[in-house]
């Protein structure tokens, strides 16, 4: 099988398991890996923030409803310069010293960061493979990335998340045997 594309993005709708399976590949593919998960704050069963978290464990405030901050996505207000805290040097690790850059997610909090999204096309154009996931909503520099040719976008559901992950495990481990 031969891989041109390696650039591989995660998109759908929130809860879909973008971000699970996302950790799945990364925990059974045997390289290393580098760059930042976002992950939900709930209390009392109700998402009222997110954290960003580097795969070396730091993590910092992404955003939440209590944030004062006037970067806002609907609720929530976003912790830039937390995110930036460990976003950027966990992507900046990924590029000098990881075999494959993780980036979870290219969203609109995310994006409130240019620096973050100089990164972003430097992470797609390295060698190196990208493992990211990506709004599924329109918005300009998403879509940008979405019409590169070196990008292949897959549409996570429930009930394609096994058969995708499948997939894209062989792509990867293919891709990877070349470092």
């Amino acid at each position: 099988m031969q891989v041109k594309e390696k650039n591989f993005l995660l998109t759908g709708a929130p809860g879909s398991g973008k971000t699970t399976l996302l950790e799945k590949l990364i925990s059974e593919l045997e390289v290393s890996a580098d760059g930042f998960i976002t992950r939900e704050i709930r209390e009392k069963g109700s998402r009222v923030g997110f954290l960003v978290q580097d795969l070396k464990g730091n993590q910092e405030l992404l955003a939440s409803i209590n944030f004062p901050s006037h970067l806002r996505v609907g609720k929530y207000r976003v912790n830039l310069a937390g995110f930036e805290k460990i976003a950027l040097p966990a992507l900046e690790r990924a590029l000098s010293d990881a075999e494959l850059v993780v980036i979870d997610e290219i969203g609109k909090m995310e994006l409130f960061s240019d620096l973050f999204q100089k990164l972003v096309i430097k992470a797609l154009d390295s060698p190196k493979p990208l493992l990211a996931t990506i709004l599924q909503k329109s918005h300009p520099f998403a879509e940008q990335i979405k019409r590169r040719p070196d990008v292949v976008i897959y549409k996570v559901s429930r009930e394609k998340i096994a058969n995708i992950k499948k997939e894209l495990k062989v792509q990867l481990e293919i891709l990877l045997k070349k470092f």
